[in-house]
């Protein structure tokens, strides 16, 4: 009895919480399949919107009591007067075949290239010519902060959702994007150091690539992603915080300098080749769903899950 207590109590804290996302999702469908095309006069409302955004208003008819109003809505990604443009031209081109190799292929592969090129006593500058000067001028250096810095970004990515008004993807869109971008770093990062099986400066194994590296540049490309159009600062200070990062691993003698370069070019590979796989899939699609408590046939609370096409 308790047991089915306070699960009703928890349902009842879901459906408060979930209440918002299903009545926006109800609202956003209701518009999606009521509104209509309209003809607007060039008047002096209409003239002071950009380009030609009359011919993308619509309308809604409502009643109020007696009286017949009309709502005007616009697209989501309406640039009104004054306002930034909120998507840069290369996030308009996401799934562009062209961009993603020079934007994402050659950069990635420049970086783990180098990683390769620089291996142990590898390359004019390797990663032992490296380790030296730093047994030279830092033997002592130990620290944490590069076991928690490179979550930093996704905080600070998750307060602008809350602050911000324009954010590319909404919170749930975003949440998966990551998900999907730190999976696929997961799947390149982790085979690839059993396989290379390469010691690290310290004694330990599994060096290549970096994994702090890696997810350190995942979260910050998906920053970069998500709010450079609002500050080009948050992508400088996102790929700052993660070459950071990456400088304390070689610092505190966990990693070579090529495990942490190819672990920047797995990060930033795996974020664009989820984006361009997403906008090739699902540009001006989704799914509306909505989670709330319901009383099963035997009488028992549970879930409902709806899910609309």
């Amino acid at each position: 009895m308790r047991l089915v207590k306070s699960l009703t109590a928890h349902l009842l804290a879901v459906s408060l919480v979930a209440s918002p996302f299903v009545s926006q999702a109800q609202q956003q469908h209701f518009l999606s399949q009521t509104t209509s095309p309209v003809s607007i006069p060039a008047d002096a409302a209409t003239a002071a919107l950009p380009g030609t955004l009359a011919d993308t208003l619509y309308t809604l008819p409502d009643t109020v009591g007696n009286e017949e109003l009309t709502i005007i809505t616009l697209p989501a990604d309406t640039v009104y007067p004054g306002q930034k443009s909120p998507f840069t031209e290369s996030q308009l081109r996401e799934g562009s075949n062209k961009r993603f190799l020079l934007r994402a292929v050659l950069p990635a592969a420049a970086l783990i290239g180098a990683g390769i090129y620089t291996i142990q006593g590898n390359g004019f500058y390797s990663s032992h010519d490296l380790r030296d000067a730093r047994h030279k001028h830092t033997p002592n250096f130990s620290t944490k902060v590069d076991d928690y810095l490179f979550f930093l970004p996704v905080a600070y990515m998750y307060g602008f959702n809350a602050f911000s008004s324009q954010n590319r993807h909404d919170i749930r869109r975003q949440t998966g994007l990551l998900l999907a971008s730190g999976v696929l770093t997961s799947a390149l990062v982790w085979p690839t150091k059993k396989l290379t099986n390469i010691d690290r400066p310290n004694g330990e194994n599994h060096a290549f690539p970096s994994g702090h590296t890696a997810y350190a540049f995942t979260i910050a490309t998906i920053v970069d992603k998500e709010f450079r159009h609002k500050s080009p600062w948050i992508s400088v200070g996102s790929y700052t915080i993660a070459g950071a990062t990456g400088a304390l691993r070689v610092l505190n003698n966990k990693h070579w300098m090529a495990d942490v370069l190819a672990g920047a070019g797995v990060g930033v590979l795996s974020v664009n080749t989820v984006y361009w796989l997403h906008d090739k899939i699902f540009r001006n699609k989704g799914l509306n769903t909505a989670v709330m408590p319901t009383v099963l046939p035997n009488g028992s609370p549970g879930m409902g899950l709806t899910v609309r096409f």
